[in-house]
């Protein structure tokens, strides 16, 4: 499983059923997941934790030096990474600035090519980079975000679970859960309700996030709402510390209805 000119560091662990392919490279510390596919020439940097059966592509790197510039390469930070990620051809991601801490991505998440993941950043699950996306230094990310190609968020940006970003966005602010974001910058312009229904958000629940969305829209409180899953949720990242003072703005004009 492990071609005869990758590089394998010493103190590298490879899990069983791992795969190395031509000239890829594995420096040490780090840690292999179980039945992972490394293809040729992709490079694994030091303090890389990596769960099972991720596939790295071609030319990938992942767990390089922060991209801070007063980041000393000394420092033990690192790279965390869940399982049944796939990293496609060119994508990088940075391990975290300070000692002990790790840039985290979690299980399921799919980056498509010449996407990149700035240091501190830390991602939920299932999310979608499409090609060129980027995320800057801290942002935080939910579960099943899509990004669209080219999408650029900038640094301590919150993104919300189940929103959609346009392609090209620019991203200076928070994006609001369940939402859909466009332009440059960025504002909300209406609910993601496909991405909400293929989440088994549907019915009554979806009826409650579609009245929260036009409260928050005219600038109200969320008071009264349901207590449904979604609302817990939004609430409780509404009222989370933001980096970035606040959320993103919204579109006025409207073609179709919010519901």
């Amino acid at each position: 499983m492990i071609h005869p000119t990758a590089f394998i560091a010493p103190d590298v662990e490879l899990g069983p059923g791992v795969s190395v392919g031509p000239f890829a490279v594995i420096e040490g510390p780090s840690r292999i997941g179980e039945h992972s596919v490394i293809e040729a020439h992709a490079v694994i940097r030091p303090f890389v934790r990596m769960g099972a059966r991720n596939h790295v592509h071609p030319h990938a790197v992942l767990g390089g030096l922060p991209q801070d510039l007063g980041f000393d390469p000394a420092t033990e930070s690192y790279l965390d990474l869940g399982d049944d990620n796939v990293f496609r051809e060119g994508v990088t991601l940075s391990r975290a600035t300070k000692a002990g801490l790790s840039t985290q991505v979690g299980s399921k998440n799919y980056f498509m090519n010449n996407t990149h993941v700035g240091h501190d950043c830390i991602l939920g699950d299932g999310n979608i980079l499409a090609s060129g996306a980027t995320l800057g230094g801290h942002v935080l990310v939910g579960d099943r975000v899509f990004f669209g190609g080219g999408v650029m968020v900038h640094q301590f940006c919150r993104i919300g679970s189940l929103a959609i970003l346009q392609g090209l966005a620019g991203i200076n602010k928070d994006s609001l859960p369940f939402t859909m974001v466009g332009g440059r910058p960025g504002k909300h312009y209406r609910l993601n309700l496909v991405g909400m229904r293929r989440a088994g958000i549907d019915g009554d629940r979806l009826k409650v996030v579609s009245q929260a969305f036009r409260r928050l829209k005219a600038q109200q409180d969320l008071e009264g709402l349901p207590d449904t899953p979604e609302l817990t949720y939004l609430r409780e990242w509404l009222n989370a510390e933001s980096r970035r003072g606040g959320v993103l703005g919204f579109i006025e004009a409207r073609s179709r209805n919010d519901d």
